[in-house]
């Protein structure tokens, strides 16, 4: 498996807070069947700035350190970078990067709010050939109230990224349901940990596939899977169905 959303790198954000856990990080990925990682870290969030050329090289840090502990597990350079409105001029910049230096940009999203600004932002990523992925949008308040918001960044051009936990049920289970529905209604093309530790918020991608292959069948659980590896190979991510969210009926909003 390839995991394209990770908070590995130790000791510049709220992930990993030292090289020992790291490591360990790596190994329990490397059990769960994860052979490739992408590093992104936070970055313009306010609280934490994690410039390209910095995370680079913390990524080759670490991976010489996994090769030195014999841990089989490769990590990549990117960041969870969120949105605001020098993003474009940090992309020009190379404070900004895309996962693994391809066209793909993770991009966070504020918890409760959708800045007036990010369909116009998306459109001009896109016209620079930049791919936005949304991270975790069903923990957004707003996207998850109203799917077809999310459904509209994403005619927009925009892709989207659930988290293993949020599917697994470890945010609950409306949460839960709300990820599968999304898979089934065209509303999420990957999913990633966002891994920050070993505790709370571990890998758990695995667990997350195999209950989407149950739930929504195994043609959306290998569509998943192989996105993430068109991503590597700066494929276009096809989709399988047009985003469309499920109305509510009309008895329900009276």
């Amino acid at each position: 498996m390839i995991d394209i959303h990770t908070h590995i790198l130790p000791g510049i954000d709220d992930g990993a807070a030292d090289e020992a856990l790291a490591v360990q990080m790596a190994q329990a990925a490397q059990q769960e069947g994860i052979h490739t990682l992408i590093a992104t870290p936070h970055h313009a969030n306010g609280k934490y700035s994690n410039p390209g050329m910095h995370v680079r090289h913390d990524v080759d840090t670490l991976n010489r350190l996994l090769e030195a502990q014999g841990v089989a597990v490769k990590v990549l350079a990117g960041q969870e970078v969120r949105i605001n409105r020098e993003l474009l001029d940090d992309l020009q910049a190379g404070g900004t990067i895309g996962l693994h230096d391809t066209q793909y940009l993770l991009l966070e999203l504020p918890t409760s709010d959708v800045p007036s600004y990010t369909e116009e932002l998306i459109h001009e990523l896109r016209i620079q050939h930049r791919i936005p992925i949304i991270a975790h949008p069903e923990r957004n308040s707003v996207l998850a109230a109203h799917p077809d918001k999310l459904a509209h960044l994403i005619e927009a051009g925009a892709l989207s990224q659930l988290t293993s936990h949020s599917v697994n049920g470890a945010f609950g289970r409306k949460l839960q349901k709300l990820c599968l529905d999304w898979c089934g209604q065209g509303l999420a093309q990957f999913v990633s940990s966002d891994a920050h530790n070993l505790g709370n918020r571990a890998f758990g991608l695995g667990q997350a596939y195999s209950l989407i292959g149950r739930e929504c069948g195994r043609t959306m659980e290998e569509y998943l899977r192989d996105n993430a590896e068109r991503l590597l190979e700066r494929e276009e991510i096809p989709f399988l169905s047009a985003p469309q969210a499920r109305r509510k009926q009309w008895w329900k909003v009276w």
